[in-house]
């Protein structure tokens, strides 16, 4: 590319003067030429950067999504008491006994019976249908409907705290009573303490069960010996409070504790 002034282009032409003629043409051609080429070139277009920050979009936040709370399995009772309310879950399974309890409790056969037994450290006993209305310091625990329930044993199934279970007579079956049931309250034990009643029994305490007797408590002596069919899932505190009444010497409370059921979803 060649740029030009008024001065420079005289100098040049007074130069030229001195040329001859047929380098002047050629020279004047070149001039011509590149004069043409220089205005011919277009210049690019400068594109500028972007300095601005691009924006990400944002991502909308993951739906919520709520599950319904997850509930035990089996049916439940209310057992209401003088005392206050316990809770209960019957276990599926022992299904006669699920099914029996039930059926009584639907046509109302517990209401206005009494916690006849009580033995603080041990469980608290009712169901005996003579209970009703029965006179003070009248022995009572040997009433029934009828009829017993085949034993349903089973080793996940444990005399706890709180474990729902049927009462029986000394029948060689162990078939358990129509009515009659307890919870226990129980007391903690220690590791020969659960050790003596493996020996005697025969039996053998998973380590989940030595754990659950020594921390919380219950009565192991009588696992496989009575057949385990709910457990209490609220009003543990109740149950404590009617184990501490004051009875006489037949274990009878001397204030009658009354109770009333109905099933619940």
């Amino acid at each position: 590319m060649f740029c030009f002034t008024l001065t420079s282009f005289l100098k040049m032409t007074i130069n030229l003067m001195h040329i001859p003629r047929r380098f002047l043409l050629v020279i004047s051609l070149l001039l011509f030429l590149s004069i043409s080429v220089t205005h011919a070139q277009v210049k690019k277009k400068v594109v500028k950067k972007s300095t601005s920050v691009p924006v990400k979009k944002r991502a909308k936040p993951a739906a919520k999504i709520s599950l319904p709370p997850v509930k035990a399995i089996g049916t439940r009772v209310k057992i209401s008491t003088d005392m206050g309310e316990i809770i209960v879950r019957l276990y599926d399974k022992t299904p006669r006994h699920r099914d029996n309890f039930i059926k009584l409790v639907n046509d109302h056969f517990y209401d206005s019976l009494l916690f006849h037994r009580v033995i603080a450290g041990f469980m608290i006993q009712g169901g005996d249908p003579e209970s009703k209305n029965a006179l003070p310091g009248i022995m009572l625990g040997k009433g029934g409907v009828g009829y017993t329930i085949p034993a349903e044993f089973d080793s996940t199934l444990y005399h706890k705290k709180g474990a729902l279970a049927a009462a029986r007579d000394n029948n060689p079956e162990k078939a358990s009573s129509g009515c009659q049931f307890y919870i226990v309250q129980g007391k903690k034990f220690a590791d020969d303490e659960l050790n003596i009643i493996e020996m005697q029994r025969g039996v053998h305490f998973s380590p989940a069960k030595r754990m659950t007797y020594k921390m919380v408590g219950g009565t192991p002596n009588l696992d496989m010996n009575y057949t385990v069919f709910g457990e209490v899932e609220s009003g543990i505190e109740v149950v404590d409070q009617i184990a501490q009444a004051e009875k006489d010497n037949a274990k009878r409370p001397l204030k009658d504790i009354h109770m009333k059921m109905e099933v619940i979803k």
